[in-house]
């Protein structure tokens, strides 16, 4: 059993019993500044940010969140990060891309290159998302998000805590993986979070605004990330798990 296994049972096992706010308590006391708290201010994400600043206030531990800040966002998120930064009084640090990568994709490829093709769409978020958080995580020993089992069919192994598939030397805590949708909008409304003004609108997932739209009655909560796509496989590669890594590979 490797050493990273070990540090993330031990840690679920004392997750496991807590609840929600004390989870966030107990992993802001362990970690300290070596925890990072993600949030692209979805309503999971939103929660878990509320549920961080409540475990601030019974800690006096300020947590470290952050979101990646693509360049693309809807306006509505940029503004719910304002709301959240004057209501909460947390900071919350935005990794945009690297200036030169986008550059030279939007010169070589162009700037809405990834309707063309998954390949494109990939390098994409490659650039906006995955190596703005490698700079996000840098240091960490655990980070927190806002994963739940019922968002997908490639989320429905998601776990408390697990190993971080492409980063051994961390871990990453999911303490809303077993919400369901209901569960966490009844959370919300009853310790009033702020909530992202696109979910009434009929946006369950939040992500860019090219790459987002709203969701049909009936239709799959992630059915509007990437809807031009195939709907097997609807991730931009952050939240990956080996076993998708191999298939996609093959």
């Amino acid at each position: 059993m490797t050493r990273e296994l070990s540090l993330a049972s031990s840690v679920e096992a004392t997750l496991r019993p807590l609840g929600p706010v004390d989870r966030l308590a107990h992993l802001l006391q362990r970690f300290g500044s070596d925890l990072r708290i993600a949030s692209s201010f979805g309503l999971e994400d939103a929660v878990v940010v509320h549920l961080a600043a409540r475990a601030r206030d019974a800690t006096g531990i300020v947590p470290r969140v952050f979101m990646l800040d693509t360049g693309r966002l809807h306006p509505e998120t940029y503004d719910l990060v304002e709301q959240f930064r004057d209501t909460y009084a947390i900071p919350i640090a935005l990794y945009a891309p690297a200036a030169e990568a986008v550059e030279t994709y939007t010169l070589t490829r162009g700037p809405n290159a990834f309707y063309r093709s998954k390949e494109a769409r990939k390098a994409c978020c490659e650039i906006r998302k995955i190596e703005p958080l490698g700079r996000a995580l840098s240091g960490a020993k655990a980070w927190v998000t806002g994963l739940r089992r019922e968002q997908s069919d490639g989320r429905a192994s998601v776990s408390l805590v697990e190993d971080d598939a492409t980063r051994p030397s961390v871990i990453k805590v999911n303490p809303l993986y077993d919400w369901t949708w209901d569960t966490l909008t009844r959370f919300a409304k009853d310790e009033n979070v702020p909530v992202h003004p696109l979910i009434a609108k009929g946006y369950p997932s939040i992500g860019c605004a090219p790459c987002t739209r709203a969701i049909a009655p009936g239709e799959h909560p992630r059915a509007g990330r990437w809807y031009w796509e195939e709907p097997d496989h609807k991730e931009c590669g952050i939240h990956e798990s080996p076993r998708a890594k191999k298939k996609e590979l093959a």
